[in-house]
């Protein structure tokens, strides 16, 4: 969670703008909304004065008056002597009266002239005896007649209260409005930027399987586009290094190993075939002296052929460990599903979980992606579940796992038999190591497929190892998801 999100610092500083304009607004409203009904109720009044001026026959006359009554002004036309001539007031002998102090500057302390000129004069006027204000057009016309229109300032008042409670109205429902328009719009706007996090955050930790989903042409859309190429161009880079790796490590190790691995292979090379030799060669001396004795011949010649076969095995087997501890096998690193690999190995070994009568349990769920030579780490699976049949007892259930920790995953084949010795749990990896030779003779083991896990394992920079349980063995490895 972010301490200063963009999205409410955008949404405070909208809303503080808008509320500051409105109050702004509302303070010029309140201060200059009377002056400005009064200069506009002076312009009515002066265009009354033009009417009234124009008038030259009954048409006009009504015309006038439409005007008045539209506009709300109370006239009154009177002669020289203040007789009313005209007036759309029912106490007009009354207004002439006024007229009357007016004219004679009787009414002086009750009037403040806003405007005048050689045709006409525009006053404050407070009357005294209504205690009401108006507006006041005064005029001595070329006729002799006195004109006097006016307009209530209450109204004005009234309007300009009316006005400002309906601006505020208004103004808080633009402020709530437009406080939700603000905050929907910048939630459109700041959602890709929040993804853009996201993804960054997940490359951080070498996640390079996110993309930028959001899309669009804008500047965010082309930096989500631009982290999408820098996240494939770094996760081929991170493949590299790590391969790189892993042949700078082993070469390390090849160059103080390698006289001793070849020393040692051609001591044990010799070691194991010495068995199968004499076995083939007592065997063929017995088949040369037999007499014709047909099912006594099959018998020996079955038997030079199994332990043909099984030096044949033995070879291909201390060749590809060779190759393995010299460094001339190379890693092929990929970032494959391991859960599917396991998947593979398991139906490949359905006709001897059927012959064993093995209860095969995978609990490793897909996908679970890591980083390793796909090859390589199958031939790890299958001689881990090789040695599991080979060692099933009991209840004969052989339990796949996985579990991660910081970025690396370890991978677990149980099965249900007789513990290794805690003192043998070491020696199991080195070739041609038995524990039980006659039960490994007895199903064509030659001891040197831990070894090759072994290899292979040291291979990718990862550990290999077996732990005994109660009613069991588990062995073990591990691997790099990112």
């Amino acid at each position: 969670m972010l301490k200063k999100s963009l999205k409410r610092r955008i949404d405070v500083s909208f809303m503080i703008l808008i509320a500051a304009t409105l109050i702004v607004i509302g303070i010029f409203h309140w201060i200059f909304i009377d002056d400005i009904y009064i200069e506009n109720k002076k312009n009515i009044l002066i265009e009354s004065y033009n009417e009234m001026s124009a008038v030259s026959g009954d048409d006009d006359i009504e015309r006038f008056m439409t005007f008045c009554a539209k506009n709300n002004l109370s006239f009154v036309i009177t002669d020289f002597s203040f007789n009313v001539l005209m007036s759309n007031l029912a106490d007009a002998e009354d207004f002439s009266s006024l007229l009357f102090g007016i004219i004679l500057q009787k009414e002086t302390e009750n009037i403040k002239v806003l405007f005048e000129n050689e045709n006409y004069q525009i006053v404050k006027f407070t009357d005294r005896k209504e205690n009401i204000e108006y507006i006041e057009l005064l005029s001595f016309m070329d006729n002799n007649m006195y004109y006097v229109v006016r307009y209530p300032l209450l109204n004005i008042y009234e309007a300009a209260q009316i006005s400002l409670l309906f601006y505020i109205a208004v103004g808080f429902v633009m402020l709530i409005v437009s406080g939700m328009t603000i905050r929907i719009l910048t939630k459109r706007l700041t959602k890709p930027i929040g993804e853009l996090i996201e993804l960054s955050g997940r490359m951080t930790n070498l996640d390079f399987e996110a993309r930028y989903q959001s899309g669009g042409e804008d500047e965010i859309g082309q930096l989500g586009s631009n982290m999408n190429i820098m996240s494939a161009n770094l996760e081929n880079s991170i493949k590299e290094l790590k391969k790189a790796n892993a042949e700078l490590k082993q070469d390390i190790k090849i160059k103080t190993q390698i006289d001793e691995k070849r020393r040692e292979f051609l001591s044990n090379v010799s070691h194991e075939l010495k068995t199968p030799i004499a076995l083939i060669q007592g065997y063929a001396e017995g088949l040369k002296d037999m007499v014709q004795d047909a099912e006594n011949r099959e018998f020996y010649c079955d038997v030079i052929i199994d332990e043909a076969n099984k030096m044949n095995r033995l070879v291909r087997q201390l060749l590809s460990l060779d190759q393995l501890e010299s460094g001339r096998e190379q890693l092929d690193v990929t970032r494959f599903d391991i859960a599917e690999l396991v998947k593979g190995v398991l139906t490949a070994s359905n006709i001897r979980i059927e012959q064993s009568g093995a209860k095969v349990i995978n609990d490793i769920k897909s996908p679970l992606y890591v980083w390793g030579d796909e090859f390589k780490i199958e031939q790890v699976l299958t001689n881990y579940l090789s040695n599991a049949f080979n060692h099933l007892e009991g209840e004969k259930i052989i339990h796949i796992t996985s579990l991660i920790n910081d970025g690396t995953v370890t991978i677990t084949v149980f099965n249900t038999g007789k513990p290794i010795p805690e003192e043998e749990l070491d020696n199991i990896w080195s070739k041609f190591y038995k524990i039980d030779k006659a039960r490994t003779r007895e199903y064509g083991g030659s001891g040197i497929g831990l070894s090759i896990v072994k290899a292979i394992m040291e291979l990718h920079s990862q550990r290999c190892w077996a732990e005994n349980y109660e009613n069991g063995v588990a062995f073990k490895f591990t691997l790099q998801t990112r």
